[in-house]
């Protein structure tokens, strides 16, 4: 870790020295590492998915990690500590980005390893408001987003902490003399009792009384057993058996937990720090009580949290995990794994919204209980994904399930005053015979569900080897993806758009190729689901773009009202400056914004989210055209076409294929036609490829079309000679 010093000194809350005194009752600074505590941070990294979690305590000059959970060191100095500043407030202390931040931006663990982004930290605090350290979490990249419900789980956590730490310092004044315990004593907010070699009370402090309801009158000189409920008193003796039993006879320490009774019979869960020591010969024990009632919901709450799914209650990934370990750990168990996912789910979230999403995942859950009684586990990993844990290796009884789970999940889900429908996909994984380890059998079944998705959805499909060996031959298509366009093996092809009446070249689509050194020429039906999802996408869209503007430039010298079509990926409106990079790329090109067209897939406007509306404003008030690619194939509504500034609708070619002889597919065209002109939208058809066809779409005043009747995508040099020479002669 990067020990620079920051250069502003840190701050000092009032009553350091009171502060710093606290901390040193609790002994906890420069002790090792101690599984309560590293449990607790473990978990915190787990919730709140974060690659560091510290048990911070703030000493004079430096902060001590009592925890330490991704992170080598064990202290710091104090000067560059978040802490410092944390314990400054009474909440949870929120840096979204420390460089954003100037108390930190210039600090050395900001700047240097472990290059903190994101902190937030939870004050600890004693019972007389001292806040030693904190319990933080810390990533190496920004966050802006930490709910309230987050807020609460994080103090949750470090209310955990601090009754591990008052559970310590309670052990600790146990082996000071005795008239120095019975002075602290009365101060702690644990029952602290003595007992004699008979194992009758001598001691019985303030805090005994408020959790048992006994005063010291009451039960000094009877036996302990009144303490305990009848089914822990014959444990009790056990251990105090075991610990008398021990080797060494000065203080002897155990904590357990068992069931305590109050003076009114009530029984409750406590946490027992037995000790036995020998003083005069004689035999004494002493136990610190601590009422764990609220901890133990807690910490249900909080491991309910880490192993359940809070929407549909069942067991998470982590949970699923578990169990499958433990279940092929058991030598020669045999069991079968179905993972599912959801189609067209993402539709109904994008379309009708989250709670409507949220509702049909609660079915969905109801649904896989009811056909799934016979199985180990149903689990939901997460999204629209879950798994179904079966017991033995047989393919029929797999086959059975999967049906089963398709025809059941397939049926119409019924929400308030609407009605939705999914299908479901299942990739079948067995053990032992695909694998006998967790993550390897994973990996199996989510191959076989790809190649279920990839036979058209609404089926199942069972692991095989050789599903492996396609999965390596995709990652090295990709790294040969990502040379691709450093190594400009990327070219764009271009087809010609028509006008109907008259009929001449008014335009064209640009494409994108691969020129792959080995395989040839590649269309993007090979590549471009891969290339869309790449961190390259926006910076390649962008070459598309300045590329294509070029090319319209040269080409109107010819056909002066030509226009460019540039299709856009999804990825080039998450970066958020499209506007200014499509106003660059006409600036620089010195191409007119009213001759280029962007399309949109569906996908991009059912986000219908305010910055993308925002920046499909600005592109429209550029004088940019902006093209609906394929509608009437998926599920945009009506309200998009109000609410987004589209200019022109495309016809998707699956309407055009039969449109001269079927009368449905006549009729959408005819309505799309109408739906342009009454939201005032130019309107083209693709996928055009016969003569009767374009006779058609030129009586229903479909006045631009494109397709292979008129030309199939080509070179800049092809598609010179070939269209642009003929729409100068002509």
């Amino acid at each position: 870790m990067n020990e620079r010093k920051a250069p502003a000194s840190y701050p000092m809350p009032e009553h350091e020295e009171g502060r710093l005194s606290a901390l040193q009752e609790y002994q906890l600074l420069d002790t090792k590492p101690e599984y309560s505590f590293d449990r607790l941070t473990k978990l915190a990294a787990r919730l709140f998915d974060v690659p560091i979690v510290l048990i911070s305590l703030v000493d004079r000059e430096r902060q001590f990690f009592k925890s330490h959970i991704g992170l080598d060191v064990c202290e710091t100095g104090r000067d560059l500590s978040f802490c410092a500043h944390a314990i400054l407030q009474d909440d949870t202390m929120i840096v979204p980005d420390a460089l954003a931040d100037p108390r930190f931006a210039d600090n050395g663990l900001v700047t240097g390893e472990p290059f903190i982004r994101f902190y937030a930290g939870k004050p600890l605090v004693t019972a007389d408001g001292f806040k030693l350290g904190t319990v933080c979490l810390i990533d190496r990249r920004p966050r802006y987003t930490f709910s309230e419900a987050d807020v609460a789980l994080l103090g949750d956590i470090a209310e955990l902490v601090m009754e591990h730490m008052e559970v310590r310092r309670a052990n600790f004044l146990r082996i000071f003399n005795q008239a120095r315990f019975e002075s602290i004593a009365q101060t702690s907010a644990d029952a602290i009792v003595f007992a004699d070699s008979k194992e009758h009370i001598v001691f019985w402090n303030t805090s005994a009384e408020h959790i048992f309801g006994y005063t010291a009158a009451e039960v000094l000189n009877r036996p302990v057993d009144l303490l305990l409920s009848d089914h822990s008193l014959h444990r009790f003796k056990a251990e105090m058996d075991r610990v008398l039993n021990a080797s060494r006879l000065s203080v002897m320490d155990r904590i357990i937990e068992m069931s305590a009774r109050r003076k009114d019979g009530t029984e409750f869960p406590a946490e027992f720090s037995l000790s036995v020591w020998k003083e005069a010969g004689e035999f004494s024990s002493g136990a610190v009580i601590r009422d764990i009632t609220e901890r133990r919901e807690h910490e249900e709450r909080l491991f309910r949290l880490a192993s359940l799914d809070p929407l549909t209650d069942l067991p998470n990934r982590n949970a699923l995990r578990a169990c499958l370990d433990r279940v092929l750990a058991e030598a020669g168990q045999a069991c079968t794994l179905l993972l599912m996912d959801l189609d067209r789910f993402k539709e109904i979230n994008d379309t009708l919204g989250h709670s409507v999403g949220d509702d049909v995942l609660k079915q969905v859950t109801s649904r896989l209980l009811e056909v799934c009684r016979d199985a180990i586990k149903v689990a939901r990993l997460g999204g629209d994904e879950f798994v179904v844990l079966l017991s033995g290796d047989d393919q029929e009884a797999a086959r059975r399930h999967a049906s089963e789970i398709i025809t059941t999940l397939s049926a119409p889900y019924h929400l308030d005053r609407l009605s939705a429908e999914i299908g479901v996909s299942v990739g079948i994984a067995m053990a032992p015979v695909h694998s006998q380890r967790s993550d390897t059998l994973m990996n199996a079944a989510d191959l076989a569900l790809y190649r279920a998705k990839q036979a058209g959805k609404g089926t199942y499909a069972f692991f095989e080897p050789a599903l492996r060996e396609a999965v390596v031959k995709r990652r090295s298509f990709e790294k040969e993806l990502k040379r691709a366009f450093i190594q400009n093996e990327f070219e764009l092809f271009y087809q010609p758009q028509f006008s109907t009446d008259p009929r001449r070249l008014t335009g064209a689509e640009a494409l994108i190729r691969w020129r792959h050194p080995d395989r040839g020429l590649l269309s993007p039906i090979s590549f471009i689901d891969i290339l869309s999802h790449k961190p390259s996408a926006p910076e390649i869209g962008e070459w598309i773009l300045r590329t294509a503007c070029q090319q319209a430039v040269k080409w109107r010298k010819n056909v002066p009202d030509f226009t460019m079509g540039v299709n856009l990926f999804e990825a080039q409106f998450r970066n958020g400056d499209l506007p200014s990079v499509v106003e660059k790329a006409l600036t620089d090109t010195g191409l007119p914004a009213v001759a280029l067209e962007l399309e949109i897939v569906e996908n991009i406007l059912l986000h219908d989210d305010l910055n993308t509306l925002r920046m499909l404003k600005d592109l429209r008030a550029l004088g940019v055209g902006l093209a609906f690619d394929d509608y009437g194939t998926g599920f945009a509504s009506l309200s998009l076409l109000k609410r987004f500034p589209v200019s022109r609708l495309k016809i998707d070619r699956t309407f055009v294929r039969d449109a001269d002889i079927d009368p449905e597919d006549e009729a959408v065209i005819r309505a799309i036609l109408f739906l342009g002109r009454s939201f005032g939208m130019e309107v083209i058809a693709e996928g055009v490829e016969t003569e009767a066809q374009f006779r058609l779409l030129r009586q229903m005043d479909c006045h631009h079309v494109q397709g292979y009747l008129f030309g199939k995508p080509v070179s800049p040099e092809l598609f010179e000679q070939d269209f642009l020479a003929a729409a100068v002669t002509g």
